[in-house]
């Protein structure tokens, strides 16, 4: 891998761009206790030397000799000297200190005392007596500086460990996306060669990446999906075409051949006519499917009464389920509506579909019930019968077109009609379900 890819990628910038951040609101933080405490110590320094020169300048000058000479004798005030000059400057008594090269009077002030060879830093408090003398008592600023300084030190220690450990990290997550971004790339190539069953790899951590990848590849299977569909459907028009079209022939053939009258003739190219109907049918129904599937009935959703619907389609196929023997009712499990956002008439085709097969494989004697429920942002459509029933392994094959389970091809029909189901119950976000009771069929619609 380059480096240039590295630097490239959205997890190594991210991670620089925390790093400079935390570093900034860490200088900030460190400035302002820096700010802070020298403000302290300046305070309880000030506060210190006003104390001990409002002791000593109401004392008179010999006392203050006796004093500071006693006190310079002691070394232990090496830290904090107190001394006396006279008018010229010159050092009478106290600690051995230069005079201030710029005093300030009657207020604290740093001063650098250039008696030393290195220079001792001092802030101190200059009082000019009557007599044209002067007091200065001074406080040591070794040990403060001292300690800023190794505050500093620690700190800028502690920002180059920070800055190198971020530098790791942000390595580290660039080398991890780098590693997700080939996995997933390698992925991606071997399906644009045509290997459908393969899926971007997805991790445990759930992150960015991964929600993505679940979502190309819920996608991925539903492109499987379609792909095999359309294969299907290529294979089942070959093959379920082929016995129309051979009849059609045969009906041509026939009135070309053995035709010896009008009435005669008209039969065969009565039967020509109805097998072109049923060709028509089935494409007619295949469009269907693909205008249901396209997605583009969306736009016109409105907010529908799903009893209602379900009602209307029960009244559609009252007459037709009477002549069959077979008794067709409609349920509710509350009084309330249930109101989902929908198309209505393709809710109502695919509703009735439903109630037509279940008409159409229910011997005579049998029962078909519509059931409507609808509790909160739950609706759910259950259309049952006591008919001849879908075995468990051909619950998902018989929503692929033109499939056929063994116990129904003696029945009509071109095998699309839980086709166009499954396409509508697609584009309305609705869950199809079939089981097998003990008797019969049922199949679930659900709303969320």
């Amino acid at each position: 891998m380059r480096p240039i890819e590295l630097f490239r990628t959205s997890g190594f910038r991210l991670a620089l761009a925390f790093l400079l951040v935390f570093g900034a609101a860490a200088s900030a933080l460190f400035l302002f206790v820096d700010w802070q405490m020298r403000d302290f110590l300046d305070q309880r320094s000030d506060e210190w030397l006003t104390r001990e020169m409002q002791s000593l300048q109401i004392l008179p000058t010999d006392e203050v000799v006796l004093r500071l000479s006693a006190r310079s004798q002691d070394s232990t005030t090496i830290e904090r000297p107190f001394s006396l000059f006279d008018q010229s400057g010159k050092l009478v008594a106290g600690n051995k200190l230069t005079y201030p090269e710029k005093p300030t009077f009657e207020a604290p002030f740093d001063f650098v005392d250039h008696g030393t060879s290195r220079g001792a830093h001092y802030r101190g408090y200059l009082h000019r007596r009557p007599d044209g003398g002067s007091i200065l008592v001074a406080q040591s600023l070794h040990e403060q500086r001292e300690f800023r300084e190794r505050l500093e030190n620690a700190t800028l220690f502690a920002s180059l460990a920070t800055a190198i450990l971020g530098l790791v990290g942000a390595i580290a997550v660039g080398l991890g996306a780098v590693r997700r971004l080939d996995e997933i790339s390698g992925a991606a190539v071997q399906i644009m060669k045509g290997d459908l069953k393969r899926r971007l790899p997805t991790g445990r951590a759930g992150g960015d990446i991964d929600r993505l990848a679940k979502v190309v590849n819920e996608m991925l299977d539903e492109i499987e999906r379609l792909m095999q569909e359309v294969k299907g459907v290529c294979d089942n028009i070959a093959h379920d075409m082929r016995t129309p079209l051979t009849r059609l022939l045969g009906s041509l053939e026939r009135a070309r051949r053995r035709a010896t009258s009008i009435d005669e003739y008209h039969g065969y190219v009565d039967e020509a006519l109805e097998e072109i109907r049923g060709i028509l049918k089935t494409f007619g129904a295949l469009l269907r499917i693909s205008e249901v599937e396209d997605g583009l009935r969306r736009s016109g959703f409105i907010d529908i009464d799903l009893k209602a619907i379900a009602g209307d389609a029960v009244d559609l196929f009252e007459p037709a389920a009477d002549e069959c023997g077979v008794t067709l009712t409609c349920t509710s499990g509350t009084e309330e509506p249930a109101i989902i956002s929908g198309d209505p008439s393709l809710l109502f085709e695919a509703i009735a579909n439903l109630i037509d097969n279940a008409i159409k494989f229910t011997p005579k004697g049998g029962r078909a019930t519509v059931h409507v429920d609808g509790t909160g942002h739950l609706a759910t459509v259950t259309v049952e019968d006591t008919g001849i029933g879908i075995r468990a392994e051909d619950a998902e094959a018989v929503l692929r077109r033109f499939y056929r389970a063994e116990k129904s091809r003696h029945a009509p029909g071109n095998g699309l009609g839980l086709s166009l189901v499954a396409a509508i119950a697609r584009l309305h976000g609705m869950r199809l379900e079939i089981t097998t009771p003990a008797i019969g069929t049922r199949v679930r619609l659900t709303f969320h």
